[in-house]
Protein backbone atom coordinates (compact mmCIF):
# COMPACT_ATOMS: atom_id res chain seq x y z
CA UNK A 1 0.00 0.00 0.00
CA UNK A 2 1.47 3.35 -1.01
CA UNK A 3 2.13 6.03 1.56
CA UNK A 4 -0.12 9.09 1.59
CA UNK A 5 2.97 11.30 1.55
CA UNK A 6 3.68 12.25 -2.09
CA UNK A 7 7.46 11.82 -1.77
CA UNK A 8 7.27 8.37 -0.20
CA UNK A 9 5.78 5.38 -1.91
CA UNK A 10 6.34 1.67 -1.94
CA UNK A 11 9.07 0.96 -4.48
CA UNK A 12 8.27 -0.99 -7.61
CA UNK A 13 9.84 -4.45 -7.62
CA UNK A 14 10.98 -6.81 -10.32
CA UNK A 15 11.66 -10.34 -9.07
CA UNK A 16 13.44 -13.24 -10.70
CA UNK A 17 13.31 -16.36 -8.54
CA UNK A 18 14.80 -19.82 -8.69
CA UNK A 19 17.69 -19.30 -11.12
CA UNK A 20 19.54 -22.60 -10.76
CA UNK A 21 23.01 -23.94 -11.47
CA UNK A 22 25.14 -26.89 -10.51
CA UNK A 23 28.15 -25.10 -9.05
CA UNK A 24 31.22 -25.70 -6.91
CA UNK A 25 30.95 -23.18 -4.08
CA UNK A 26 31.73 -24.17 -0.50
CA UNK A 27 34.37 -24.38 2.19
CA UNK A 28 34.93 -28.12 1.93
CA UNK A 29 37.03 -29.82 -0.73
CA UNK A 30 34.27 -32.34 -1.54
CA UNK A 31 31.90 -29.43 -2.31
CA UNK A 32 34.45 -27.95 -4.70
CA UNK A 33 35.09 -31.31 -6.38
CA UNK A 34 31.60 -32.67 -6.95
CA UNK A 35 29.53 -29.48 -6.84
CA UNK A 36 25.86 -29.20 -5.94
CA UNK A 37 22.69 -27.31 -6.72
CA UNK A 38 22.50 -23.60 -5.94
CA UNK A 39 19.70 -21.21 -6.74
CA UNK A 40 19.20 -17.49 -6.44
CA UNK A 41 16.24 -15.16 -6.03
CA UNK A 42 16.71 -11.50 -6.92
CA UNK A 43 14.19 -8.81 -6.02
CA UNK A 44 15.05 -5.45 -7.55
CA UNK A 45 13.69 -2.08 -6.55
CA UNK A 46 13.22 -0.13 -9.78
CA UNK A 47 11.08 2.86 -10.68
CA UNK A 48 9.03 1.36 -13.51
CA UNK A 49 6.81 4.39 -14.16
CA UNK A 50 8.67 5.63 -17.24
CA UNK A 51 8.82 2.15 -18.78
CA UNK A 52 5.13 1.59 -18.15
CA UNK A 53 4.15 4.97 -19.59
CA UNK A 54 6.19 4.44 -22.76
CA UNK A 55 5.75 0.63 -22.91
CA UNK A 56 9.50 0.53 -23.58
CA UNK A 57 11.85 -2.26 -22.45
CA UNK A 58 14.82 0.11 -22.71
CA UNK A 59 13.45 2.07 -19.74
CA UNK A 60 13.41 -0.87 -17.32
CA UNK A 61 15.46 -3.89 -16.33
CA UNK A 62 15.50 -6.67 -18.92
CA UNK A 63 14.98 -9.62 -16.61
CA UNK A 64 16.02 -12.14 -19.27
CA UNK A 65 19.44 -10.47 -19.52
CA UNK A 66 19.65 -10.19 -15.74
CA UNK A 67 18.90 -13.91 -15.35
CA UNK A 68 21.78 -14.74 -17.71
CA UNK A 69 24.15 -12.48 -15.75
CA UNK A 70 23.15 -14.00 -12.42
CA UNK A 71 23.51 -17.53 -13.79
CA UNK A 72 27.02 -16.64 -15.00
CA UNK A 73 27.96 -15.66 -11.43
CA UNK A 74 26.52 -18.91 -10.06
CA UNK A 75 28.52 -20.85 -12.67
CA UNK A 76 31.59 -18.68 -12.17
CA UNK A 77 34.59 -18.69 -9.88
CA UNK A 78 33.88 -20.75 -6.75
CA UNK A 79 33.76 -19.00 -3.38
CA UNK A 80 33.80 -20.37 0.15
CA UNK A 81 30.81 -18.52 1.57
CA UNK A 82 27.23 -17.98 0.47
CA UNK A 83 27.67 -14.45 1.81
CA UNK A 84 30.40 -13.80 -0.77
CA UNK A 85 28.28 -15.27 -3.54
CA UNK A 86 25.29 -13.14 -2.50
CA UNK A 87 27.44 -10.00 -2.57
CA UNK A 88 28.70 -10.79 -6.09
CA UNK A 89 25.14 -11.32 -7.27
CA UNK A 90 24.01 -8.05 -5.67
CA UNK A 91 26.88 -6.23 -7.36
CA UNK A 92 25.70 -7.50 -10.76
CA UNK A 93 22.21 -6.14 -10.11
CA UNK A 94 23.44 -2.77 -8.87
CA UNK A 95 25.63 -2.39 -11.94
CA UNK A 96 22.39 -1.49 -13.73
CA UNK A 97 21.80 2.22 -13.08
CA UNK A 98 18.03 1.68 -12.97
CA UNK A 99 18.27 -0.53 -9.88
CA UNK A 100 17.92 1.44 -6.63
CA UNK A 101 18.23 -1.56 -4.31
CA UNK A 102 18.30 -5.35 -4.47
CA UNK A 103 17.55 -8.25 -2.18
CA UNK A 104 19.41 -11.44 -3.06
CA UNK A 105 18.68 -14.84 -1.55
CA UNK A 106 21.10 -17.68 -2.27
CA UNK A 107 19.78 -21.20 -1.68
CA UNK A 108 21.97 -24.23 -0.99
CA UNK A 109 19.43 -27.05 -0.55
CA UNK A 110 21.99 -29.87 -0.78
CA UNK A 111 24.35 -28.60 1.94
CA UNK A 112 25.66 -31.29 4.28
CA UNK A 113 24.38 -30.44 7.76
CA UNK A 114 24.17 -33.88 9.31
CA UNK A 115 20.46 -33.41 10.05
CA UNK A 116 17.34 -33.42 7.87
CA UNK A 117 16.53 -29.96 6.47
CA UNK A 118 14.81 -28.28 3.54
CA UNK A 119 17.15 -25.46 2.58
CA UNK A 120 19.97 -23.21 3.68
CA UNK A 121 19.73 -19.59 2.57
CA UNK A 122 21.63 -16.35 2.91
CA UNK A 123 19.79 -13.14 2.12
CA UNK A 124 21.43 -9.75 1.65
CA UNK A 125 19.91 -6.38 0.81
CA UNK A 126 22.05 -3.76 -0.86
CA UNK A 127 21.20 -0.22 -1.91
CA UNK A 128 22.80 2.07 -4.41
CA UNK A 129 24.88 4.36 -2.41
Amino acid sequence: MASSHPDRRTPDRIAVRGIRAHAHHGVYEFERERGQLFSVDAVLEVDTAAAAAADDLQLTVNYAELAQQLRAVLDGEPVNLLETLAQRLADVCLANDLVDAVEITVHKPEAELGVPFDDVTVTVRRERG
